[in-house]
């Protein structure tokens, strides 16, 4: 679906940001990329969409360069951006502009993801608050029926039970045609939603595993102090010891996305390394 390779790509000649980058996403995933703040995400995203030209290198949507821009390519992607600018318009309005740019617009799947997020269908979107902003948003790109879907930090401005809604939102229209990237620096939010985790980091990607590989080798869950010298990341929380640990047992945790972000994003490459170590070398 996405390939991007030998991407190089910066805001000025001096600093690039990303050089010789390469990624591939395919369908049937959602993606949650992940990186602190400043990381790049936001601009890899506009790379991804066509919004940001790369110096060198090619991002392309299956296989045509995304910075061409043409139009079979734009009716089958959507973005939201983290920063939203809506028209003066009504809801209504906005889908007679918009929608027709989308041949697989469902209008009724629309109308369905308002009424479960709460938002009047004859509003006027610009005198909607930023959440439901976003999330109307939010409904407009997953009715659009666009195999690639993107989103920069929708959760930012969203409550806590409008999260736990979205979350529910996006799996409910997801389908193995689809591919779905999500970005935030807010972990959790995409807890129990990607199947696959690509970080970004030092402005290289140095993680994108599935779920179910990182569970095959790392097994998350609360120690006692005398485990701690077997632990490859450990933090103190409330429960008490949060580790990291080899899973010679060969169940699979619940991936704590959190404490393997601050695993892999500390200085420390143990989490790391086993991450991307070939099966055979850690059992």
């Amino acid at each position: 679906m996405v390939d991007i390779a030998n991407l190089t790509f910066g805001y000025s000649r001096k600093r690039m940001l990303f050089e010789n980058l390469n990624l591939k996403l395919e369908g049937g995933h959602i993606y949650g990329l992940l990186g602190k703040n400043g990381a790049g995400k936001s601009t890899l995203l506009k790379n991804i969409t066509g919004l940001a030209f790369p110096k060198s290198g090619s991002c392309k949507i299956k296989g045509i360069d995304s910075s061409k821009r043409w139009p079979q390519v734009m009716q089958d992607l959507y973005f939201v951006p983290e920063e939203i600018y809506v028209p003066a318009l009504s809801i209504r309005q906005y889908v007679k502009t918009t929608a027709p740019f989308y041949p697989k617009f469902d209008s009724d799947l629309f109308g369905r993801l308002l009424s479960e997020f709460d938002v009047p269908g004859d509003a006027v979107l610009s005198k909607l608050s930023f959440g439901q902003q976003k999330k109307a948003l939010i409904s407009f790109g997953l009715s659009c029926g666009t195999s690639l879907l993107v989103m920069d930090e929708p959760t930012n401005g969203l409550d806590i039970p409008s999260k736990a809604q979205f979350r529910k939102i996006v799996a409910s229209a997801f389908s193995d045609e689809r591919c779905i990237i999500i970005s935030t620096h807010q972990v959790r939010d995409l807890d129990n939603l990607i199947d696959t985790v690509v970080v970004l980091h030092d402005n290289r990607i140095i993680i994108n595993r599935t779920i179910d590989e990182i569970s095959e080798k790392l097994d998350f869950r609360i120690i006692r102090g005398n485990e701690q010298a077997d632990a490859l990341y450990f933090e103190n929380g409330i429960r008490g010891t949060e580790a990291i640990m080899y899973n010679k047992a060969g169940g699979n945790s619940k991936v704590d996305m959190e404490l393997l972000f601050n695993s892999i994003t500390g200085g420390d490459e143990k989490v790391l390394n086993v991450i991307n170590e070939p099966y055979e070398q850690h059992i």
